[in-house]
């Protein structure tokens, strides 16, 4: 079962700086959620944390939080933190949240995109074109989309996109390797950036809505599967 999983069979035991402590574990659990090696259920354990990085509870108990707060983790009664399913029932909203916050985001960065910011954004479709590792695709598109919202203005509202993006990266590795997908296409990304190269707001704002609104029926289609089994 994915709970008895031990966390030292996947985090390093090693001693950390308590000025460092928080930063560091919140990112090293992060990386095994979203690569897999700790798979939806598995309980997180404070103190076993604590143990393996010789720090008090308090630093990693900031980290769950952060981590709770990005999708990644949920408390459960008398279990305590476990790591939460890739796709949850809310996995539609999300989606519709997503259309609503992105393209927001898209409005307000693509009149400040320069030639650097294009750039990057084509990189990134290189990589993902190149790239078979599941959880490393999910990285790359959340990285491509970011380039293209970081010039929005607004802080928080990219603080919020980031933490959906936290989301998708798991969704993508479930979905290319659950569901028996190869490699995405990257029609869309490339029909984004081009529409951004050209600042041609409303086309940009078209095209990433039809990308997310795809993934969403996607989505839609699983989870009723699932219910009618």
């Amino acid at each position: 079962m994915a709970e008895k999983i031990k966390l030292s069979n996947v985090l390093a035991n090693e001693q950390l700086p308590a000025h460092l402590a928080r930063g560091v574990i919140e990112e090293r659990l992060r990386s095994v959620i979203l690569d897999g090696r700790l798979p939806p259920g598995t309980a997180v354990r404070q103190q076993e944390i604590a143990d393996l990085y010789g720090v008090s509870r308090m630093p990693v108990r900031e980290a769950l939080r952060q981590l709770e707060a990005q999708g990644l983790l949920k408390v459960e009664m008398h279990k305590g933190a476990v790591v939460a399913p890739l796709i949850g029932e809310d996995a539609v909203d999300t989606y519709a949240l997503r259309v609503l916050l992105e393209t927001e985001a898209l409005r307000q960065s693509i009149p400040l995109l320069d030639d650097n910011d294009i750039c990057s954004a084509r990189s990134f479709i290189h990589q993902l074109e190149n790239e078979t590792r599941h959880a490393e695709i999910g990285r790359l598109n959340r990285l491509f989309h970011m380039a293209l919202y970081s010039k929005a203005p607004n802080q928080k509202l990219l603080r919020l996109i980031e933490n959906e993006l936290n989301e998708e990266e798991r969704f993508l590795r479930f979905h290319l390797s659950s569901m028996g997908l190869g490699k995405l296409t990257q029609d869309d990304h490339n029909a984004l950036v081009d529409a951004a190269a050209e600042k041609n707001v409303g086309e940009a704002v078209k095209v990433l809505e039809q990308h997310l609104n795809s993934a969403s029926r996607v989505i839609r289609a699983y989870l009723d599967k699932q219910l009618s089994r």
